[in-house]
This record gives structure tokens, sequence and C-alpha cells, in this order.
């Protein structure tokens, strides 16, 4: 994952060390792509480190990162371009496996000499047929269609403007679509390799296999990457890293920050203060709840810090949601120092449960990503912050934390929890954020998530929660006109939050949670349900 500083690092020490990495590992070099995370997602359910890094990062370094394979993303951009992110050459000549992938392969293409036709718009799914020549697959597509049947078609997904026509000389074709002459295709002496379809979509079916046919058959790869090491490599870079410093935590009570929590008090044990930051825009019995486990279950020092009114008062009157954002990230510090200080603390680090899809979404740090939106503990935080932070979960998905978690021995209710945003209700809260909108929003979101709890549907769902909007709805209750509150439902399916699909409930479901918060919220009295997928969508609505 990555050094316990944040800054990218490969599964044993910082990014650029040219020391020997302790496991395989496979670079992936993002040109763009909103699917360049679901390449470094397949790739590690396979038991293989991956780093994602931008197309800038120099042949030399490449070359010390000593990867097993590399990866090259799809993008936005046509090779046809001006200023478009181009291919160091020096990276076909490393002689390490190379798989493009989309605008990865039109790249390789276009720099061996062949030919990319622009232009032609394809997206959605497709008919792939791999190439009988040689055998088929038994032949020159063994290696990356190894098991694919030549005979039968396979699902893919396109997502391209443009496409490669005609192989570059020494190339040869490994399959075909209807409307794709060159959907694959290899080098003959190098190990060269390109499809124009994603493979690392849930809309290609047997995708997986693709890319663990490059891992294991064409990178030879171990796939000896797992939870277990990961824990062990972290604690031993937390603990040099840490020395004999004083550590403080910031703990939300979610998955993230517990994890993170749990770890690095492994690490460096009593030296580790937790701070939970009570900041009036938590859900229902959050803080007790995290005094039990925390306190009771766990042993880890524990501050409770009442601080509502410190949050709230500079949050007066903003509705801008990148704004909220950053007064609460600048808050949390704030809130950190004045604590840190009164403990008698010299704390020199801070840990925080920062996830990579929050480093994504926040800072577009390793390509040419767009920016969605800043997350409190990534881009909110101000410039003269006294801590230097430990960050062990920034490089893992949320289903790579729990995994981490279950070795670490937590709860597994805290592990099963739905995803909580940093900010809190604040964001959750649509509009200007006042105690009395924060108590309806909390108290409609504890009746949602008890309702499915009770339906047994918890663990289906990858988050769910209730917004409340800054609109007012006429109503009619107990034969007298209301005029009230709004609150919307969201509830969506995910593998790791990038994507996402609302959850299909069945009607009483939806009737049956409506009755319950028109007749137990006080001030409520409509509810709607979010239908939108993601994208083009995100989760939250701020």
């Amino acid at each position: 994952m990555t050094d316990p500083t944040g800054a990218p690092s490969g599964a044993a020490r910082a990014a650029g060390d040219p020391g020997a990495p302790l496991h395989d590992r496979i670079l992936v070099v993002d040109y763009g792509s909103q699917f360049t995370q679901l390449i470094a997602r397949r790739i590690r359910e396979s038991g293989v480190y991956c780093e994602i890094h931008p197309p800038t990062r120099p042949i030399d370094w490449v070359r010390s990162w000593s990867p097993q394979g590399i990866v090259l993303s799809g993008g936005p951009s046509s090779v046809y371009g001006d200023d478009v992110p181009g291919l160091d050459p020096g990276l076909l000549g490393l002689g390490v496996p190379v798989l493009g992938i989309c605008y990865g392969m039109q790249l390789i293409a276009d720099h061996e000499g062949g030919t990319v036709v622009p232009g032609k718009r394809e997206y959605g799914r497709a008919s792939l047929r791999v190439s009988t020549r040689d055998g088929g697959p038994t032949g020159a597509a063994a290696d990356l269609f190894h098991g694919f049947d030549p005979a039968a078609d396979v699902t893919v997904w396109c997502s391209h403007g443009d496409h490669v026509d005609e192989p570059p000389p020494g190339f040869e074709t490994l399959a075909a679509t209807a409307d794709l002459p060159v959907a694959a295709f290899r080098a003959r002496s190098r190990p060269l390799y390109g499809v124009q379809f994603h493979p690392e979509v849930a809309h290609t079916p047997r995708g997986q296999e693709i890319v663990s046919n490059f891992l294991f058959r064409i990178c030879g790869c171990s796939g000896d990457w797992t939870a277990g090491a990961f824990v062990t490599e972290s604690v031993d870079r937390i603990r040099a890293l840490a020395g004999a410093e004083q550590v403080v935590c910031g703990l939300s009570g979610g998955v993230d920050s517990s994890v993170a929590a749990a770890l690095v008090h492994r690490a460096v044990g009593d030296r580790l203060t937790c701070i939970f930051v009570d900041t009036g825009m938590m859900r229902l019995n959050e803080r007790r709840n995290v005094e039990r486990t925390f306190r009771e279950h766990m042993g880890i020092r524990l501050v409770v810090v009442e601080a509502a009114r410190e949050f709230l008062e500079p949050l007066e009157g903003i509705v801008e949601p990148e704004r909220k954002r950053r007064i609460i990230g600048e808050t949390f510090i704030r809130v950190f120092e004045r604590t840190t200080r009164e403990l008698g603390s010299n704390a020199r680090f801070l840990v925080q449960g920062t996830l990579y899809p929050d480093v994504i979404e926040s800072l577009a740090v390793r390509g040419p990503s767009d920016t969605i939106k800043t997350h409190h503990n990534v881009g909110g935080l101000p410039d003269d912050m006294p801590f230097e932070l430990i960050e062990p979960l920034r490089e893992l998905f949320k289903d790579e934390v729990r995994g981490v978690g279950r070795t670490l021995g937590l709860d597994e209710a805290f592990i099963r929890r739905h995803p909580f945003p940093g900010p809190g209700l604040g964001i959750r809260v649509i509009g200007a954020v006042t105690e009395e909108r924060l108590d309806v929003l909390r108290r409609t979101d504890a009746i949602y998530l008890d309702e499915i709890e009770a339906a047994g549907i918890y663990d289906d769902i990858w988050q769910a929660f209730a917004v409340l909007l800054p609109v007012r709805s006429v109503g009619v209750m107990g034969d007298t006109r209301t005029y009230e509150n709004v609150v919307a439902l969201r509830a969506v399916t995910s593998r790791d939050g990038m994507t996402a699909d609302w959850y299909p409930f069945e009607p009483d479901f939806l009737g049956r949670v409506s009755t319950r918060i028109i007749n137990e919220v006080a001030g409520v009295n409509r509810v709607t349900y979010d239908i939108s997928s993601k994208p083009p969508a995100t989760i939250e609505w701020e």
C-alpha cells in the first residue's frame, strides 16, 4: 500500500527508492481514464500489488521501481490530438511485459507504426471472437486469452472514439469484433500486448481472466500480496517512521479510521492517543458506540472532545459544498492542535483513515484524471498544519481495508459499517447547516438504517443514508395544512465506491420507511428516493 506518511511507496518502500521490493508489482500508467482505479482493483484482487502513476514518470524511475509488468490505461485523449499524454518509448524497451488498454493500446500501435483510425465512437457491449490463427488460443493467443474457446463469442465492453485498424509491423491480431478488426494484438518477438476493450469493468464478464492471464502467464507474478502481509509490513514502516514519538489519531468511528487506529496501535502501542471529536454532525448514538468499542473492547486510549459549537459557528450561512468541506477540515486540525496541547502531548504525527478513492476524487495527483470533489482529510487540510500525517490506508480500497480490519481482529460490527463521510452530516444537510436541521436528518437517518437492518439487507448495500433537502413542501396531517421538510433516501451497490448503482428496494419497504419517518420525525412531510447511479451522479449529494 503506502509509505505511512502517505507518499506513494510500493509494497515495501517509498516511491523512487531503489531498494528491492518485497512483492511482485505492476505499474499502472494513468492516462486519465475514469476506469484506471478499476484496473488496480482487478490486479489487487489477484493478490498482486500495483500502484498508479502518471505518464510523466521518467524511465529511470520506472526502471528503479522494478515493475514485473506495466499496464497503460485508457483515457479521453486521441493519439492525434495536441498536447496529449504520450508514451515514453523507453517503456517498450525495458523487456517488461506491457498491456495497453484502449488509449494505451492506441499509443503502442501509433508508436510502433500501426494505423489508428480517428473519430469512430463505440460505447457499450460487443461480441469478441478470439483469433484462430496458429490454432487460436492454443497458439498466438494462448497467453492473454488462455482458457477462451475460439468458437464462442465473448462479451466485452467498449468505450472509445479511436481504434486500431491495422496492427504495427511485427504484431499480430489476437481477437476481433464485428466493428473492431483489431480488438487485441501482441508483438511476435516482444512481450507487448493491447486490447481495445476494457477488461477491468464488470460489463466485460471474463475480464478478470484476461487480467489474470497477463499477471501470471505473461508477467510471472506469484500473487503473494495479502492483507496479512500488508499488516506486517505496515507495522514495521510505522514503527520506523514514528520512532519514540507520540501519535494522535482522528477517530470518527467509521471503518477507515477504526482500522487505521488499530493498525497504528499495533505498531506504537500506548504512544497512540485517539481523539474522537463530537462535531455535532455525527450519527445517532455515535459517540456512545465509539467510547464503548475503543475503551472497553480495544483498550486504546481515547479522548472525547465536545466541539459542536466550534464546528457549527463557522458553517453558519455556508451553503457551497466545497467551502463546507474546507471549513470542516480546517476546524478538525485546530481542534486537534488545542486538544493535544491540553493533554500536554507533543505529538508529532496525526493518523487519518484516508483511502485511495478519497485521493482519486480530491486531487489529480496521479495523472490527468479530473478532480471530482475535495475530501476534508485530503484537499481540505490547512497549509500550516503542525502534524506530519500517517495515512497507512491511503492506497487501499474499502474492501481491502475491511480485509485488513479482520486480520487485525476488529469487531465485525465496525468492519461491516457503511462508509460515512469525514465531514459527517454536514454535507448531507443540503444548504445551511443548523442544529435543528441536523437533528431532523439524524433521526431520519437512524430510522432508515434501522429498517434496512431489520429487513436483513444491510450487507447487500454499499452505502445507505438520508439527505435533508433545502426545500419545503405542502402536506396535510390531521386535516391540517403543513409546510415542512423534504428528505431524500439514498442507497447504492458498489465494489469500491468509484462507480455505483442505486439499490432496487421493494415498494413495500420504501412505503414502510416513509411512513415511519413522517410519523416519527417532526418537521418532515415528504420522503423521496434517489435512483441516480454513479456516474453521472456521485454517491454523496455534496
